[in-house]
């Protein structure tokens, strides 16, 4: 298995607690979450980076227009992942 480590995380307002930033701190992540508007101290958010979140969310809508993907017909995983491979390669062959 490879060692692959994420520069930054991008989450919506829901991550935003002090505890989950202070983990990424300490994993070296970058937190790129939104601040809610009840926090009490401004936190600063690199929107321009938060706008890539948007392709992720239609990756996940385009594929859930897949009913064998959005009622998870495949109970094992290595066949549900072919499915998701699968049904990706025809979303990217558009």
């Amino acid at each position: 298995m490879s060692n692959v480590k994420a520069d930054a995380l991008l989450a919506d307002k829901g991550y935003d607690t002090n505890e989950f930033r202070d983990w990424l701190k300490e994993q070296e992540i970058e937190a790129v979450i939104p601040p809610k508007s009840n926090r009490k101290e401004e936190i600063s958010c690199d929107f321009w980076l938060y706008k890539e979140r948007h392709a992720v969310e239609c990756m996940f809508n385009k594929l859930k227009h897949y009913r064998r993907i959005a009622t998870r017909y495949e109970k094992k995983a290595i066949n549900y992942m072919g499915m998701l491979c699968f049904s990706s390669s025809l979303l990217w062959l558009r």
